[in-house]
């Protein structure tokens, strides 16, 4: 038996696919409803900083951590997986007040926590697409 074999093969093109795939057959959702009871497995991932786009690092390293989980799913655990970005913090701070030409505690202050602390929730929100898409 031949298969025939594509000789420009697109990968994103397939990924895509297979990610739809995914979807709608809920494969993900049946490794945690189909074993209620089994052995939890749990990663407590310290996550990036969303304060720029996601990098090369980000991939390399979210794939690492990715390996445990599917290994412990493949091996009958309860696998929980919830991925997010670290949303403060000194690099989302130190980006806005750049951005906002801001020198220190006195000059935050004077500008008003208040609209300061909006200024970096708006910071980090901007990079959100790019991180659920990673």
């Amino acid at each position: 038996m031949q298969f025939p074999v594509e000789k420009r093969f697109d990968h994103p093109a397939l990924e895509a696919e297979v990610l739809d795939w995914w979807r709608e057959k809920r494969v993900f959702e049946q490794t945690i409803e189909g074993r209620p009871d089994a052995p939890a497995f749990t990663f407590y991932e310290g996550p990036p900083t969303a304060n720029g786009r996601p990098g090369i690092h980000h991939v390399m390293a979210r794939t690492v951590k990715d390996t445990f989980c599917r290994y412990k799913t493949l091996k009958g655990f309860r696998v929980m997986r919830k991925a997010g970005w670290d949303t403060h913090g000194l690099p989302v701070e130190i980006e806005v007040e750049k951005a906002l030409g801001l020198e220190g505690r006195h000059q935050v202050e004077a500008f008003g926590l208040e609209a300061y602390n909006r200024a970096c929730r708006q910071n980090v929100q901007q990079y959100t697409a790019l991180w659920n898409q990673l």
